[in-house]
């Protein structure tokens, strides 16, 4: 008899495609000499460029999470044969041409704030949200993404005007660590590439925010995804069709933390009002409990 395989998980390349992938990515940077110099060409982080994209990201909402009533899906859109733009069909950071669209993911689906029945302890609902799966193992270690040599986060989408949060996760000492940003969508209904510092994004735990702000560890992103959380009743309906890494400065406006989506007081700090957003890692820490800590 042969041993089963084990079953690799959805999306994913095997172990030694993994290695070999980070093998080629490590002697390129070496032979480009990329850390002496501030990398010109964008970085991808998450492409929806083939029927399979979407089995690289996990979808959550409350009806996955805890038995309410709010639906998500994304699902992959084939692009038009002649979409080119700027960057030309299936590029990173292409151009958007009125009446064309590149390939890309349709997250679609609708909120309710109906509580499930038979759970006391759940005291709000409504919100939506997919992140990147993990990229698993290589010969190399864990695969993280060092966006560390970039100053944006870019994202070719195309909104409905609804109050979205873009999330990074990190693979920080505090387990339940997010980094947030209200996605900046100036044209809905059109597709337009919308343009993030990396130092606007606000930490958070649980969608609120926590003191102190430490800085974002770049070196080690381990995902990125985007979350409703404005508990809004009814559809909702986002394009995606890349998200990556840039140095390039954003054409249409200078987002910051001010833009973040959480209120400043009168001293600067932020108020402790969260977005919603739910972790399906850990419980909430209890008042007065410390921050866990990963060892």
């Amino acid at each position: 008899m042969f041993a089963t395989p084990i079953r690799l998980a959805r999306g994913q390349p095997s172990f030694l495609r993994r290695s070999l992938d980070e093998f080629r990515r490590q002697a390129g940077i070496a032979i480009r000499m990329e850390g002496l110099h501030q990398p010109q060409k964008p970085f991808p982080l998450m492409k929806f460029d083939a029927p399979e994209s979407p089995e690289r990201c996990k979808i959550m909402s409350d009806q996955t999470n805890f038995g309410g009533y709010s639906r998500a899906a994304l699902t992959y859109v084939p692009g038009a044969a002649h979409f080119d733009g700027e960057g030309g069909q299936g590029r990173i950071g292409g151009g958007e041409s009125a009446g064309e669209e590149p390939a890309h993911a349709l997250f679609k689906g609708s909120i309710s704030t109906e509580l499930p029945p038979n759970r006391s302890e759940i005291q709000r609902s409504g919100f939506a949200a997919w992140r990147t799966r993990d990229r698993g193992w290589s010969a190399f270690g864990k695969l993280l993404w060092d966006i560390d040599p970039y100053s944006y986060l870019a994202l070719r989408v195309k909104s409905d005007g609804r109050k979205y949060f873009v999330n990074i996760q990190t693979e920080s000492i505090v387990p339940t660590d997010l980094h947030q940003h209200l996605l900046p969508c100036y044209t809905p209904g059109q597709w337009e590439t919308v343009t993030i510092p990396f130092s606007a994004f606000v930490r958070t735990s649980y969608g609120v925010v926590v003191e102190p702000q430490k800085e974002m560890l770049q070196q080690k992103v381990k995902s990125v995804g985007i979350g409703l959380t404005d508990r809004v009743p009814g559809p909702f309906e986002l394009r995606i069709a890349d998200v990556y890494a840039t140095n390039r400065a954003p054409e249409k406006g200078v987002v910051g933390r001010e833009d973040s989506g959480f209120d400043l007081d009168m001293d600067g700090q932020y108020e402790k009002q969260g977005t919603g957003m739910m972790d399906e890692v850990e419980p909430p820490r209890k008042k007065g409990e410390p921050e866990r800590i990963l060892i």
